[in-house]
Protein backbone atom coordinates (compact mmCIF):
# COMPACT_ATOMS: atom_id res chain seq x y z
CA UNK A 1 0.00 0.00 0.00
CA UNK A 2 1.25 3.46 -0.86
CA UNK A 3 1.84 5.71 2.14
CA UNK A 4 -0.04 8.95 2.53
CA UNK A 5 2.22 12.00 2.45
CA UNK A 6 2.57 13.52 5.92
CA UNK A 7 2.17 17.29 6.03
CA UNK A 8 2.95 17.68 9.74
CA UNK A 9 5.19 15.90 12.22
CA UNK A 10 3.36 14.09 15.05
CA UNK A 11 4.84 15.11 18.39
CA UNK A 12 6.71 12.40 20.34
CA UNK A 13 5.57 9.71 17.92
CA UNK A 14 8.26 7.22 18.97
CA UNK A 15 7.38 7.61 22.64
CA UNK A 16 3.64 7.35 21.92
CA UNK A 17 4.12 4.02 20.13
CA UNK A 18 6.41 2.73 22.90
CA UNK A 19 3.76 3.52 25.51
CA UNK A 20 0.77 2.27 23.47
CA UNK A 21 2.42 -0.94 22.21
CA UNK A 22 -0.13 -1.65 19.43
CA UNK A 23 -0.84 -5.35 18.93
CA UNK A 24 -2.30 -7.32 16.02
CA UNK A 25 -6.05 -7.69 16.41
CA UNK A 26 -6.32 -4.80 18.87
CA UNK A 27 -8.70 -1.84 18.72
CA UNK A 28 -7.18 1.61 19.32
CA UNK A 29 -8.52 5.17 19.37
CA UNK A 30 -6.81 8.34 18.15
CA UNK A 31 -8.98 10.79 20.08
CA UNK A 32 -7.47 13.87 18.39
CA UNK A 33 -7.11 12.85 14.74
CA UNK A 34 -5.91 16.17 13.27
CA UNK A 35 -3.74 15.34 10.28
CA UNK A 36 -3.70 11.62 11.09
CA UNK A 37 -0.05 11.22 12.05
CA UNK A 38 -0.68 9.04 15.09
CA UNK A 39 -3.48 7.16 13.34
CA UNK A 40 -1.38 6.07 10.38
CA UNK A 41 1.61 5.20 12.57
CA UNK A 42 -0.56 2.93 14.74
CA UNK A 43 -2.07 1.26 11.67
CA UNK A 44 1.44 0.63 10.33
CA UNK A 45 2.74 -0.68 13.65
CA UNK A 46 0.23 -3.54 13.93
CA UNK A 47 -2.56 -5.29 12.04
CA UNK A 48 -5.16 -3.57 14.21
CA UNK A 49 -8.28 -1.42 13.94
CA UNK A 50 -8.03 2.34 14.50
CA UNK A 51 -10.96 4.56 15.45
CA UNK A 52 -10.26 8.27 14.88
CA UNK A 53 -12.20 11.11 16.53
CA UNK A 54 -12.20 14.80 15.65
CA UNK A 55 -14.69 17.65 15.83
CA UNK A 56 -12.93 19.73 13.16
CA UNK A 57 -14.82 19.34 9.84
CA UNK A 58 -11.67 20.31 7.93
CA UNK A 59 -9.99 16.96 8.69
CA UNK A 60 -12.53 14.96 6.67
CA UNK A 61 -10.45 14.88 3.47
CA UNK A 62 -7.43 13.50 5.35
CA UNK A 63 -9.66 10.88 6.98
CA UNK A 64 -10.94 9.90 3.54
CA UNK A 65 -7.34 9.37 2.38
CA UNK A 66 -6.63 6.94 5.20
CA UNK A 67 -9.96 5.18 4.66
CA UNK A 68 -9.03 4.59 1.02
CA UNK A 69 -5.76 2.96 2.09
CA UNK A 70 -6.72 1.02 5.21
CA UNK A 71 -10.37 0.21 4.52
CA UNK A 72 -12.23 -1.48 7.38
CA UNK A 73 -9.21 -1.12 9.67
CA UNK A 74 -9.82 2.65 9.84
CA UNK A 75 -13.03 4.21 11.16
CA UNK A 76 -13.45 7.98 11.43
CA UNK A 77 -16.15 9.30 13.77
CA UNK A 78 -16.95 13.02 13.82
CA UNK A 79 -17.23 14.49 17.29
CA UNK A 80 -15.32 15.95 20.23
CA UNK A 81 -13.28 13.69 22.45
CA UNK A 82 -15.17 14.90 25.50
CA UNK A 83 -17.97 12.67 24.16
CA UNK A 84 -15.61 9.68 23.97
CA UNK A 85 -17.97 7.29 25.74
CA UNK A 86 -20.81 8.17 23.35
CA UNK A 87 -18.67 7.98 20.20
CA UNK A 88 -16.90 4.73 21.13
CA UNK A 89 -19.16 1.93 22.36
CA UNK A 90 -16.77 -1.00 21.97
CA UNK A 91 -14.04 -2.11 24.32
CA UNK A 92 -10.61 -0.84 23.24
CA UNK A 93 -6.99 -1.77 23.87
CA UNK A 94 -5.56 1.73 23.88
CA UNK A 95 -6.25 5.42 23.27
CA UNK A 96 -4.06 8.41 22.41
CA UNK A 97 -4.80 12.10 23.06
CA UNK A 98 -2.76 15.00 21.62
CA UNK A 99 -4.19 17.97 23.50
CA UNK A 100 -4.33 21.50 22.12
CA UNK A 101 -4.35 23.19 18.74
CA UNK A 102 -2.91 21.21 15.84
CA UNK A 103 -0.25 22.40 13.41
CA UNK A 104 -2.84 22.12 10.66
CA UNK A 105 -5.17 24.51 12.48
CA UNK A 106 -2.32 26.95 13.15
CA UNK A 107 -1.45 26.93 9.45
CA UNK A 108 -5.03 27.75 8.42
CA UNK A 109 -4.84 31.50 8.82
CA UNK A 110 -8.61 32.04 8.60
CA UNK A 111 -9.16 29.93 11.73
CA UNK A 112 -7.73 32.67 13.94
CA UNK A 113 -5.50 30.48 16.13
CA UNK A 114 -2.31 32.35 15.22
CA UNK A 115 -1.68 36.08 15.54
CA UNK A 116 1.28 36.20 13.13
CA UNK A 117 -0.97 37.50 10.34
CA UNK A 118 -4.37 39.28 10.25
CA UNK A 119 -7.26 36.80 10.56
CA UNK A 120 -10.77 36.71 12.03
CA UNK A 121 -10.67 36.27 15.81
CA UNK A 122 -12.31 32.84 15.69
CA UNK A 123 -10.41 29.92 17.35
CA UNK A 124 -13.31 27.42 17.16
CA UNK A 125 -12.05 23.87 16.60
CA UNK A 126 -15.52 22.72 15.59
CA UNK A 127 -16.22 25.83 13.45
CA UNK A 128 -19.47 26.18 15.44
CA UNK A 129 -20.62 28.20 18.43
CA UNK A 130 -19.15 31.18 20.24
CA UNK A 131 -15.96 32.71 18.84
CA UNK A 132 -13.03 34.35 20.58
CA UNK A 133 -14.27 37.68 19.21
CA UNK A 134 -17.59 37.11 20.99
CA UNK A 135 -15.76 36.70 24.31
CA UNK A 136 -13.40 39.62 23.79
CA UNK A 137 -16.19 42.01 22.84
CA UNK A 138 -18.85 40.96 25.35
CA UNK A 139 -17.36 39.75 28.64
CA UNK A 140 -17.29 42.22 31.55
CA UNK A 141 -13.78 43.39 32.39
CA UNK A 142 -13.42 41.32 35.58
CA UNK A 143 -14.65 38.12 33.90
CA UNK A 144 -12.29 38.69 30.99
CA UNK A 145 -9.35 39.28 33.34
CA UNK A 146 -10.21 36.16 35.33
CA UNK A 147 -10.42 34.09 32.14
CA UNK A 148 -7.01 35.30 30.92
CA UNK A 149 -5.45 34.60 34.32
CA UNK A 150 -7.06 31.21 34.88
CA UNK A 151 -6.50 29.67 31.44
CA UNK A 152 -3.45 31.64 30.30
CA UNK A 153 -1.70 31.99 33.66
CA UNK A 154 -1.04 35.58 32.61
CA UNK A 155 0.07 37.76 35.52
CA UNK A 156 -0.87 40.98 33.74
CA UNK A 157 -4.39 39.78 32.97
CA UNK A 158 -6.13 42.72 34.65
CA UNK A 159 -4.16 45.33 32.73
CA UNK A 160 -4.76 43.47 29.46
CA UNK A 161 -8.50 43.17 30.15
CA UNK A 162 -8.68 46.88 30.95
CA UNK A 163 -7.02 47.81 27.64
CA UNK A 164 -9.30 45.43 25.72
CA UNK A 165 -12.40 47.03 27.26
CA UNK A 166 -11.08 50.52 26.45
CA UNK A 167 -10.34 49.53 22.86
CA UNK A 168 -13.69 47.81 22.19
CA UNK A 169 -15.51 50.92 23.42
CA UNK A 170 -14.06 52.69 20.36
CA UNK A 171 -14.34 49.84 17.85
CA UNK A 172 -15.27 46.15 17.88
CA UNK A 173 -12.16 43.94 18.03
CA UNK A 174 -12.42 41.64 15.01
CA UNK A 175 -8.98 40.29 14.06
CA UNK A 176 -6.09 38.46 15.68
CA UNK A 177 -3.61 41.23 14.98
CA UNK A 178 -5.93 43.88 16.44
CA UNK A 179 -6.07 41.96 19.71
CA UNK A 180 -2.32 41.32 19.70
CA UNK A 181 -1.64 45.03 19.17
CA UNK A 182 -3.75 45.85 22.23
CA UNK A 183 -1.81 43.36 24.32
CA UNK A 184 1.48 44.89 23.13
CA UNK A 185 0.46 48.21 24.71
CA UNK A 186 0.67 46.41 28.07
CA UNK A 187 3.57 44.04 27.40
CA UNK A 188 6.20 44.98 24.84
CA UNK A 189 7.77 42.41 22.54
CA UNK A 190 11.41 41.58 23.19
CA UNK A 191 13.82 39.59 21.00
CA UNK A 192 14.20 35.85 21.69
CA UNK A 193 11.28 35.82 24.15
CA UNK A 194 7.81 34.28 24.06
CA UNK A 195 5.40 36.65 22.33
CA UNK A 196 3.46 38.63 24.99
CA UNK A 197 0.16 37.76 23.26
CA UNK A 198 0.70 34.01 23.57
CA UNK A 199 -0.87 33.46 26.99
CA UNK A 200 -3.95 35.57 26.27
CA UNK A 201 -4.57 33.77 22.98
CA UNK A 202 -4.11 30.43 24.74
CA UNK A 203 -6.66 31.42 27.37
CA UNK A 204 -9.24 32.44 24.79
CA UNK A 205 -8.73 29.25 22.78
CA UNK A 206 -9.17 27.08 25.86
CA UNK A 207 -12.33 28.93 26.84
CA UNK A 208 -13.87 28.92 23.35
CA UNK A 209 -13.38 25.16 23.01
CA UNK A 210 -13.91 24.19 26.68
CA UNK A 211 -10.63 22.31 26.36
CA UNK A 212 -10.07 21.50 30.03
CA UNK A 213 -13.61 20.23 30.54
CA UNK A 214 -13.35 18.21 27.35
CA UNK A 215 -10.07 16.70 28.56
CA UNK A 216 -11.55 15.60 31.89
CA UNK A 217 -14.59 14.06 30.17
CA UNK A 218 -12.44 12.44 27.47
CA UNK A 219 -10.10 10.78 29.95
CA UNK A 220 -13.03 9.40 31.94
CA UNK A 221 -14.73 8.12 28.79
CA UNK A 222 -11.55 6.48 27.49
CA UNK A 223 -10.87 4.78 30.82
CA UNK A 224 -14.41 3.42 30.85
CA UNK A 225 -13.93 1.88 27.39
CA UNK A 226 -10.43 0.47 28.00
CA UNK A 227 -10.12 -3.28 28.21
CA UNK A 228 -8.13 -4.67 31.16
CA UNK A 229 -4.43 -3.80 30.75
CA UNK A 230 -5.28 -1.33 27.98
CA UNK A 231 -3.06 1.77 27.58
CA UNK A 232 -4.07 5.42 27.84
CA UNK A 233 -1.50 7.86 26.39
CA UNK A 234 -1.74 11.67 26.59
CA UNK A 235 0.52 14.34 25.07
CA UNK A 236 -0.12 17.80 26.50
CA UNK A 237 1.49 21.18 25.90
CA UNK A 238 0.99 23.34 28.97
CA UNK A 239 0.75 23.02 32.72
CA UNK A 240 -3.04 23.21 33.06
CA UNK A 241 -3.53 20.22 30.78
CA UNK A 242 -0.67 18.25 32.28
CA UNK A 243 -1.97 18.85 35.80
CA UNK A 244 -5.38 17.44 34.87
CA UNK A 245 -3.79 14.33 33.34
CA UNK A 246 -1.41 13.81 36.27
CA UNK A 247 -4.15 14.18 38.86
CA UNK A 248 -6.54 11.92 36.93
CA UNK A 249 -3.95 9.17 36.61
CA UNK A 250 -2.80 9.41 40.23
CA UNK A 251 -6.37 9.37 41.49
CA UNK A 252 -7.26 6.29 39.45
CA UNK A 253 -4.07 4.48 40.48
CA UNK A 254 -4.91 5.17 44.11
CA UNK A 255 -1.42 6.19 45.10
CA UNK A 256 1.49 8.05 43.56
CA UNK A 257 3.18 5.23 41.73
CA UNK A 258 5.42 5.58 38.68
CA UNK A 259 6.72 3.08 36.17
CA UNK A 260 9.37 3.13 33.51
CA UNK A 261 8.09 2.35 30.05
CA UNK A 262 10.89 -0.21 29.83
CA UNK A 263 10.12 -2.07 33.09
CA UNK A 264 7.50 -4.74 33.93
CA UNK A 265 4.29 -3.34 35.38
CA UNK A 266 3.72 -3.71 39.13
CA UNK A 267 0.75 -5.60 40.55
CA UNK A 268 -2.20 -3.47 41.60
CA UNK A 269 -4.81 -3.57 44.31
CA UNK A 270 -8.28 -4.58 43.16
CA UNK A 271 -10.10 -1.35 44.00
CA UNK A 272 -8.12 0.89 41.63
CA UNK A 273 -9.05 1.45 37.98
CA UNK A 274 -5.45 1.88 36.80
CA UNK A 275 -2.58 -0.46 37.62
CA UNK A 276 0.21 2.06 36.95
CA UNK A 277 0.99 5.47 35.52
CA UNK A 278 4.18 7.05 34.27
CA UNK A 279 5.93 10.25 35.23
CA UNK A 280 5.97 13.03 32.63
CA UNK A 281 8.17 12.13 29.66
CA UNK A 282 9.81 14.99 27.73
CA UNK A 283 10.73 15.04 24.04
CA UNK A 284 14.33 14.30 23.15
CA UNK A 285 16.72 17.16 22.27
CA UNK A 286 16.88 15.70 18.76
CA UNK A 287 13.11 15.98 18.31
CA UNK A 288 13.03 19.53 19.64
CA UNK A 289 15.71 20.50 17.11
CA UNK A 290 13.73 19.28 14.06
CA UNK A 291 10.19 19.71 15.45
CA UNK A 292 10.06 22.91 17.53
CA UNK A 293 6.36 22.40 18.34
CA UNK A 294 7.41 19.55 20.63
CA UNK A 295 9.41 21.86 22.90
CA UNK A 296 6.71 22.21 25.56
CA UNK A 297 5.22 18.72 25.17
CA UNK A 298 4.84 16.24 28.04
CA UNK A 299 3.73 12.65 27.61
CA UNK A 300 2.08 10.60 30.33
CA UNK A 301 0.63 7.13 30.03
CA UNK A 302 -1.31 4.76 32.25
CA UNK A 303 -2.36 1.12 32.19
CA UNK A 304 -5.79 -0.16 33.15
CA UNK A 305 -5.89 -2.70 35.95
CA UNK A 306 -6.01 -6.37 34.96
CA UNK A 307 -9.26 -8.28 35.12
CA UNK A 308 -10.17 -9.46 38.61
CA UNK A 309 -9.85 -13.18 39.11
CA UNK A 310 -12.85 -15.02 40.52
CA UNK A 311 -12.19 -16.66 43.88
Amino acid sequence: MAAVKQKHIPVMLKEVLQALQPKDGGIYVDATFGNGGYSEAILKAADCKLIALDRDPNVRSRADELKAIYGERFDFRAGQFGDFADLVSEGIDGAVFDIGVSSMQLDQQERGFSFSKPAPLDMRMSCEGQTAADLVNSLPEKELADLIYKYGEERKSRAIARRIVEARAQKKIETTTELAAIIYTVMHKTPNSIDPATRTFQALRIAVNNELGELENGLAGALDRLNPEGKLVVVSFHSLEDRIVKNFFNDKVGKKQSVSRYMPLPRQTEENALSACSKAIAPSPEEISFNPRSRSAKLRFAVKAPRKELM
